[in-house]
């Protein structure tokens, strides 16, 4: 199943577009490649602090540098993606001890509860299992996709986003991010014939296309179930400007995720989701196309940029205009993607603003309502960026999830 990276190559075969795109893609990888040399085998923190990402803060029993937290996936996610970019072996070799350790992170059940499984091994097992062929990655995403499933809430029919199961916080919520983390029981279900795997993806992303989709096509970031009875409660946020905004990123998961997902159950109304979310998506957008951190601000309000958004958009308007049946809103949606794409690439990295930075796109926010990561890079910033271009420079790539 060993497949063979696909290059880059600005010659006279390439595209119009995959030729503009390709000096992006080399500052791209360049920084990938240092922050290989920097961290070697140890993760970076969720964002930058003034350019600069800091080894992964101790906490509890995991020490500085450890695999830890949701977003860890995201580092051999980008090396896969640089070494189908660019052949190069330095970016296989490290992204394939990254699956060893995740491979370990399961065994040891080390910080397994978490509805992001999906993130974290989609990524770093699922990926080399798709281009290398890894029987021990693969087993290791299996297991995952079955710890995964222990958060599944009876009658409520999703899985359940943060905490314990037992919290009664929590327990009964989920988020539009949760979207993204489907497609590895998705993947499950093609690898095993299990039924559970599928009905849970159906149940749990129907639930979304009607509650956490708003009737003016925006979204709540989060959503609560009774997890006795199984009855839809209210919408609140987490990272949004209020529980009635509509925080830009989620939009995002939205299209992207209700994307992957109509395509894994065949749901008529999770397309519509998927349509939904971008028509509000793009209705939104300031003048130079790269979302505030919430969709209720616009140009004049003095507000941060959600770099990351706009990449994960990219990536989704993408997708959908894969699989959008009518041709013309399939041609607006694709449009609409490279458009965003340009705009990151014009006026949101490092070789754009001439800075030495190891993200390789700036300017995100992680949360503003907790000070995280405001006006940094953040590493789902950087694997979506690099993603997009990968979807736009290289003609038969095939997407992780």
């Amino acid at each position: 199943m060993t497949t063979s990276p696909a290059h880059v190559a600005p010659d006279a075969g390439a595209s119009t577009l995959a030729r503009e795109l390709t000096p992006a893609v080399g500052a791209a990888a360049q920084i990938v490649r240092r922050n290989i040399a920097r961290f070697a085998d140890e993760y970076p923190d969720d964002t930058t602090h003034h350019n600069r990402y800091p080894l992964r803060p101790a906490s509890g029993p995991f020490p500085e540098g450890a695999n830890r937290d949701w977003t860890t996936g995201f580092v051999p996610g980008q090396q896969w993606l640089a070494w189908q970019l660019t052949g190069d072996e330095q970016f296989r070799a490290a992204a394939a001890r990254h699956a060893l350790d995740f491979e370990r992170r399961q065994r040891a059940g080390e910080d397994l509860d978490t509805h992001d499984l999906g993130f974290l091994y989609t990524l770093a097992c699922v990926a080399p299992w798709r281009l290398t062929g890894d029987q021990d990655a693969r087993a290791a995403a299996l297991a995952a996709a079955d710890h995964l499933m222990g958060r599944f809430l009876e009658p409520a029919g999703i899985i359940q986003a943060w905490g314990d199961l037992d919290d009664p916080e929590q327990r009964g919520r989920t988020i539009i991010d949760s979207l993204m983390n489907m497609p590895l029981l998705s993947w499950a279900f093609e690898q095993t014939g299990e039924q559970r795997y599928a009905d849970a993806v159906r149940r749990h992303t129907a639930q979304l296309a009607e509650h956490i989709v708003r009737a003016d096509d925006s979204t709540f970031h989060t959503f609560h179930w009774d997890p006795v009875t199984g009855q839809p409660l209210r919408g609140t946020t987490a990272q949004g400007a209020g529980d009635d905004s509509c925080w830009a990123r989620g939009q995002a998961w939205g299209i992207y995720g209700f994307a992957l997902n109509f395509q894994a159950t065949g749901s008529q109304e999770l397309l519509v989701a998927a349509e939904r979310c971008a028509d509000y998506f793009l209705a939104h957008l300031p003048a130079d196309h790269v979302a505030f951190w919430d969709l209720d601000f616009t140009d004049g309000d003095g507000q941060p940029r959600d770099s990351s958004a706009a990449a994960i958009a990219a990536c989704g308007l993408h997708e959908l205009a894969r699989v959008e049946p009518d041709g013309a809103r399939a041609d607006a949606y694709a449009g609409a993607g490279v458009q965003i794409l340009r705009a990151l690439v014009a006026g949101y990295t490092p070789a754009a603003e001439g800075v030495d930075s190891d993200a390789l796109l700036l300017h995100a926010v992680y949360s503003l309502p907790a000070g995280w990561g405001i006006d940094e890079g953040c590493l789902w910033g950087d694997y979506f960026y690099l993603e997009a271009l990968a979807r736009h420079t290289l003609a038969d790539w095939k997407r992780y999830w």
